[in-house]
């Protein structure tokens, strides 16, 4: 199986197609295997990664304190690994913010964006001030099982069949590392940095994704050259609630790019 080694962890990685690149980047509790329909039909023509960010799916997680700027020199390293010098870099929700830290930090490597349910800060407004502190002191005391149920009954509401991919991808998270995890994804901050976008941007919005619907309409309008898309029937499991649409617009936008 396909491991590199970067600042203490083993990250897994698979890699299909050729041509121009296209790094999918998970949401947190799940794995690369979340973009099986993606890889199944943009490998035709494009190379498309799939990996498991530190300490989910088959990566290794080091024994201390979890910073989430790893998250985004893990990418880098992954990129480097593979001699792939620029990417269309594609992320849901915290693999969205990974890569959107990506395009902030590391602009040369990206050739432009792809963010799905992705949002942007953790202190977007009072709400989430007092509700993210205990979302996360919560963590600690809920069973794996109990957040894979929850998951997996509404983060797809319009696609039953993703259920079990959901349940299994959060199962496989030992708890305590999940509670080491999750303090670091929930403090990722970009809001004071969404102007720094230099790339094309397509940003996609489940219908019914109540989740990051207000982050990514703000988004689209702090981000130059981004554009907003809703997609219809489809939670905060986007593209696999929806994997036709969203497949549609990935490929109309990664084509608009190679004729401008």
């Amino acid at each position: 199986m396909p491991f590199f080694s970067h600042n203490n962890s083993e990250i897994y990685y698979e890699v299909a197609g050729s041509g121009d690149a296209i790094l999918f980047t998970h949401g947190a509790s799940w794995d690369h295997a979340q973009w099986r329909p993606q890889v199944e039909e943009l490998s035709n023509d494009y190379k498309t990664i799939v990996w498991d960010v530190r300490g989910h799916g088959k990566s290794t997680l080091p024994d201390r304190k979890v910073d989430s700027e790893e998250f985004s020199s893990d990418l880098i390293a992954l990129l480097q690994h593979l001699g792939i010098k620029q990417a269309h870099l594609c992320g849901l929700s915290m693999g969205g913010h990974i890569s959107l830290q990506t395009a902030i930090r590391y602009p040369s490597y990206v050739q432009s964006l792809l963010l799905i349910g992705t949002p942007f800060t953790n202190t977007y407004n009072w709400f989430e001030k007092l509700a993210i502190p205990l979302n996360r002191l919560s963590s600690r005391f809920i069973p794996m099982s109990l957040m894979a149920s929850i998951q997996a009954k509404t983060l797809s509401t319009f696609n039953k069949n993703n259920a079990d991919y959901i349940k299994k991808s959060v199962l496989s998270i030992p708890h305590k590392q999940w509670v080491r995890i999750w303090d670091a994804v929930s403090r990722m901050e970009s809001k004071e940095d969404l102007h720094k976008v230099s790339c094309p941007t397509l940003i996609l919005q489940g219908d019914h994704d109540t989740m990051t619907a207000r982050q990514q309409k703000e988004m689209a309008n702090k981000i130059p050259h981004a554009t907003l898309v809703y997609i219809e029937n489809a939670h905060h499991a986007t593209n696999l609630d929806n994997p036709v649409q969203v497949n549609n617009l990935i490929m109309k936008h990664l084509v608009s790019l190679e004729r401008s």
